[in-house]
C-alpha cells in the first residue's frame, strides 16, 4: 500500500490471445501512443470526465503479451495497417521501438492453444494448456506484474456440437489428457490458462470460451474476474441504443433486417457460414430481447474482400405508430472496426485490472456495456448499461 492507502501497482499485464490480428496491433499501437502522449484518447470511454473518480490504471501501467499463430513482426504487422488506411504513419513510426521489444512477448506456434494438438507438436490439449499456462506465468514473473489480464480477441470460432465434457469439469479435464482428443476449440483452452495463472479473462469474439458450463463453473471456482462477450463496435452499438426508443415510445416493431459487408480477416473468417453462425446468433439475440422476441430479424454476413479494414451495415427497420402509422427507418454504418475495437480492448483491461486491484471477483455484468452477449446481465440497452458501468466504477473511488 503506498502512504496514503491506495493499492500500489507497479505494472498491470495485458495478455491478447490473436496478438497479431487487427484489432490487437491496432489496441497495442493505440495503449503505446497514449502512454507517450503522442494521440488523444478519443474514442476511450474510462478517459472521460464521467469517470475521473474511478482509481483506474494509466495506460502507461500496462506491458503487453501474448499469442499468435503468426510470426509476422508487429512492427510490419502494424505497417500493412498503415497502408490500409487504419493507422496513421507518424504514430507507428513514434511506438516502432516499443512494437519491436513486444514481439519477444509473444509466443508462437509451439505455445499455440490451438483445436488441433499435433499441429502444435503436442499428443494432448492437456499439454497445449500447459505451455500457454507456463507461459502466462513466465510473462508475469519476467515483468513483476502486480496484474494480469487476459483478452481473447482471436478470429470468431464456431459454435461447438455439446458434448458430455462441456457440462462436467472433471470429465472435461481427464479428456483434455487423452492422446489425440479434440475435446475444446481453442478460446476455451485459453481460458483455462488464463484461469490456472489468476487473470481477470475476457473474451471479445462469441467463441464458445466461458460460455461452456464446464468453464464457467472452473472460473467461479478459481474466483477470478471476468466479463464479456463478443465485443459491439457498429451495427449492434447502434441497435441497442434505437430498439429502447422504439420499445420506450410504445412502438410495434415488425422487422429488423440487417446485413454486413466485410472485408479484411474478419469478413474472410466469417465468410464460412459454419464460422458466421456464432456471430449471427450473437448480434440477433439483442433485438429479440430489447423488442420482446416478436420481431422478425433476418440478418446476414458478405465477405467483400476490397472494403479492408472497413466494415459497412446496413439496417432496415418497419414498424408501426398510432392509428397504424407506418414507419421505417433506414440506417447505414461505415468505419474501420479495428479502431473502434482498440479502445474498448483498452477499457475492459483497465476495468478488470481496477476490479481485480481493489479485491472484485466473478462475472462484471457492468461491463457488459461493452458487448453483445453481456455475462451476469440481460439488459442490452445502451443507456442502461453505461449507468451501471459507472456506478460500478466510481464505487471503487471509496477504496483510494
Amino acid at each position: 500500500m503506498d502512504q496514503d492507502g491506495t493499492p500500489a501497482v507497479k505494472r498491470c499485464g495485458l495478455w491478447l490471445t490473436g496478438a497479431r490480428g487487427s484489432v490487437a496491433t491496432t489496441s497495442i499501437v493505440g495503449l503505446y501512443a497514449l502512454s507517450a502522449g503522442v494521440i488523444p484518447d478519443t474514442g476511450c470511454v474510462t478517459a472521460t470526465t464521467d469517470f475521473a473518480d474511478a482509481p483506474l490504471p494509466a495506460f502507461s501501467d500496462f506491458v503487453v503479451a501474448g499469442r499468435d499463430l503468426s510470426t509476422t513482426a508487429l512492427v510490419k504487422r502494424a505497417e500493412t495497417l498503415v497502408e490500409a488506411g487504419l493507422l496513421p504513419p507518424r504514430v507507428v513510426a513514434a511506438v516502432s521501438d516499443r512494437l519491436a521489444a513486444t514481439d519477444d512477448e509473444i509466443v508462437g506456434p509451439s505455445c499455440m492453444a490451438t483445436a488441433e494438438p499435433a499441429s502444435a507438436g503436442a499428443k494432448t490439449q492437456a499439454e497445449l494448456v500447459d505451455r500457454l499456462s507456463d507461459a502466462m506465468a513466465s510473462f508475469v514473473s519476467r515483468n513483476s506484474l502486480d496484474m494480469f489480464v487476459v483478452i481473447d480477441v482471436a478470429s470468431t470460432q464456431p459454435p461447438v456440437v455439446d458434448l458430455p465434457e462441456y457440462q462436467d469439469l472433471e470429465l472435461l479435464m481427464r479428456s483434455l489428457a487423452e492422446t489425440n482428443r479434440i475435446v475444446l476449440p481453442a478460446s476455451g483452452l485459453t481460458a483455462i490458462a488464463a484461469i490456472r495463472n489468476g487473470a481477470a479473462y475476457s473474451c471479445f469474439t462469441p467463441s464458445p470460451s466461458l460460455g461452456l458450463p464446464a468453464l464457467h463453473s472452473l472460473a467461479e471456482d478459481a474466483g477470478i474476474l471476468y466479463a464479456g462477450q463478443d465485443a459491439k463496435t457498429g451495427q449492434t452499438l447502434l441497435r441497442t441504443v434505437l430498439a429502447p426508443m422504439f420499445a420506450s415510445r410504445a412502438m410495434t416493431v415488425h422487422s429488423w433486417s440487417g446485413t454486413n459487408l466485410l472485408g479484411g480477416g474478419d469478413g474472410a473468417t466469417l465468410a464460412d457460414p459454419v464460422a458466421a453462425a456464432s456471430k449471427l446468433a450473437s448480434k440477433q439475440r439483442g433485438i429479440q430481447q430489447m423488442l420482446g422476441g416478436a420481431v422478425t430479424a433476418p440478418l446476414h454476413i458478405d465477405y467483400v474482400p476490397d472494403l479492408g479494414e472497413t466494415k459497412v451495415a446496413w439496417d432496415y427497420i418497419h414498424a408501426t405508430g398510432f392509428l397504424g402509422g407506418q414507419i421505417t427507418l433506414q440506417t447505414i454504418w461505415s468505419a474501420p472496426d479495428s479502431a473502434l475495437a482498440a479502445p474498448l480492448v483498452l477499457d475492459v483491461a483497465r476495468l478488470l485490472a481496477m476490479g481485480r486491484i481493489h479485491g472484485a471477483r466473478g462475472v462484471v455484468p457492468q461491463l457488459g456495456f461493452f458487448f453483445k452477449e453481456p455475462w451476469g446481465s440481460e439488459t442490452h440497452s445502451l443507456a442502461a448499461q453505461y449507468e451501471a458501468l459507472l456506478q460500478w466504477s466510481t464505487s471503487f473511488s471509496a477504496d483510494r
